[in-house]
């Protein structure tokens, strides 16, 4: 039976690397993309690691309830389009979406049979290391993102998993580990 899986974890706890590694050799999971209006970083193409669009094209879709989930973080506001996953569940595959722990426990209300997957790091120091290591934000930005770890981990206690990123492989041997079991392999 095909599932929505979520994860999340902290900015710069390296949540991307490892669902890009995940997805290398699991064919049978489908990630969403998600909707957002911060500006694109470098490298990042509209379509394949977000869908970039302004705030007023957001709140639009908002207010037409075309979002399974949204949040406002950051001063950006990130969102899952309820009609891309119905259609790939519906299609017999699992769907993982990356998303905030706010936008995580909304689709588990929504959708209780929902798969939560927390991405934690190996200690503070390690997350902050991580995120000035990125070189994308100002010190200001990393520090607003650092002050938002409390509640992520306070939100993370209603996840069914907990993953800590030591390294990459471990990380991901976890998450296949989970995977295996949810869908009864």
């Amino acid at each position: 039976m095909n599932k929505l899986f979520v994860i999340s974890g902290s900015s710069g706890v390296g949540k991307g690397t490892v669902i890009k590694q995940l997805l290398k050799t699991n064919n049978n999971i489908k990630l969403s993309i998600s909707t957002t209006t911060r500006n694109p970083r470098e490298g990042e193409i509209n379509g394949v690691h977000y869908f970039f669009t302004t705030r007023d094209d957001f709140m639009k879709a908002v207010n037409q309830d075309e979002f399974i989930e949204w949040a406002e973080f950051s001063g950006n506001c990130y969102g899952t389009k309820k009609d891309f996953v119905e259609n790939t569940l519906k299609n017999g595959q699992n769907v993982l979406l990356e998303i905030d722990t706010q936008g995580a426990l909304q689709i588990k209300e929504k959708m209780p049979e929902t798969i939560l997957i927390f991405i934690a790091p190996p200690s503070m120091e390690e997350l902050k290391k991580r995120l000035i290591g990125r070189g994308t934000e100002s010190e200001e930005a990393i520090q607003k993102r650092l002050s938002c770890v409390e509640k992520e981990q306070e939100n993370s206690k209603k996840y069914d998993y907990i993953v800590i990123n030591d390294t990459v492989e471990n990380a991901v041997l976890k998450l296949e580990e989970i995977f295996r079991k949810e869908n009864n392999e």
